[in-house]
């Protein structure tokens, strides 16, 4: 991305994501296609071998188990891209399901949703500030954000869960249209605000540039430390929303909530296609990612396979999806 392209937001990036599929130019963007076709061809197979599998009711139920971990994912997607990443969403769901539980309580659903929003904003805040304005390596500011945020919450409730909730919030967890959950919906709006943010606005542009080159992107007019900020106020929000959604579900507001959130979010990424470098990367990377690790997930419970193996099979898609990339890119250089 040019000086240029930088100060007026536009983005080098190519807008026809079906020739972008088609023509692959970037190792990641071969990584996503190969991801894509795997799920499309899995799909396949295993609405052919087991019927069960194809039953509408079991499409939506994976739509489901991929909805909280995918929005958390969506917000990472934004983080990975401009080069950082965040190790203390799960922490941040977990508080923002516990302070809406207790705002809830005491001044209604409204006001919890609210006060869950504005914490996880404010975390999400705080470590953009720790890493933009203070320099820390976000691994460092991140994992010692997760150690805050936990032991507060776990000092404030005694580890204890917050219950039970006023009724609107089981309504709110239960409601579906046509099958498809509340939190499946919401999923779905926060996928396609986050894609249009970054492929047609002069900040996701920003975004893009910060994670390619950050000393180059300042040169050109542009506020790095702000877009880091905004970055990961965003995924503060993102697994602000996926902690109220499980609350809404559980009925409950529990500190124990989230805590391999944050790992299966940065692996639906990295197994979507996008690189830990930064720079590229799409919206699209976070959903394969995360349908593929839940698909995987849901055959394996279909065919009595051990739930323990799952961690294991995560990780070598982890290991082959970055080796991939990684040699692709030794070869090229």
């Amino acid at each position: 991305m040019t000086a240029q392209n930088v100060a007026t937001g536009r983005s080098t990036i190519g807008r026809n994501p079906i020739a972008a599929f088609l023509k692959p130019r970037t190792a990641s963007a071969v990584v996503q296609r190969i991801m894509l076709t795997t799920l499309i061809v899995a799909v396949i197979a295993l609405s052919i071998a087991n019927p069960n599998f194809r039953n509408p009711a079991n499409l939506l139920n994976i739509l489901q188990q991929a909805s909280m971990v995918g929005i958390v994912a969506c917000g990472m997607q934004l983080m990975i891209i401009s080069g950082g990443f965040d190790l203390s969403v799960g922490a941040v769901a977990a508080a923002a399901g516990c302070a809406a539980a207790a705002i809830s309580l005491m001044a209604g659903v409204p006001a919890g949703i609210f006060g869950g929003l504005v914490l996880g904003l404010l975390v999400g805040s705080g470590n953009g500030m720790l890493i933009a304005k203070i320099g820390i390596n976000p691994f460092v500011a991140t994992f010692g954000m997760q150690a805050v945020v936990t032991g507060t919450l776990f000092a404030v409730t005694g580890a204890r869960p917050i219950a039970p909730l006023p009724r609107e919030w089981r309504e709110l967890g239960y409601f579906n249209l046509g099958g498809l959950t509340f939190s499946s919906m919401v999923f779905l709006a926060v996928v396609v605000s986050l894609f249009l943010v970054l492929r047609y606005t002069r900040f996701g542009a920003h975004v893009y540039a910060v994670g390619s080159n950050k000393v180059g992107t300042s040169r050109a007019g542009v506020r790095v430390d702000m877009v880091m900020i905004a970055v990961y106020a965003i995924g503060g929000l993102t697994a602000a929303i996926a902690g109220m959604l499980l609350t809404s579900i559980a009925g409950v507001g529990s500190p124990q909530a989230g805590t391999t959130w944050a790992l299966l979010a940065i692996a639906a990424v990295v197994i979507g296609g996008t690189p830990l470098s930064g720079g590229v990367g799409g919206i699209s990377s976070a959903v394969v990612g995360v349908l593929s690790l839940m698909v995987l997930n849901n055959a394996m419970t279909l065919y009595s396979i051990s739930a323990f193996w799952q961690p294991a099979v995560m990780g070598i898609a982890v290991l082959l999806a970055v080796g991939y990339e990684a040699s692709r890119s030794k070869r090229r250089s």
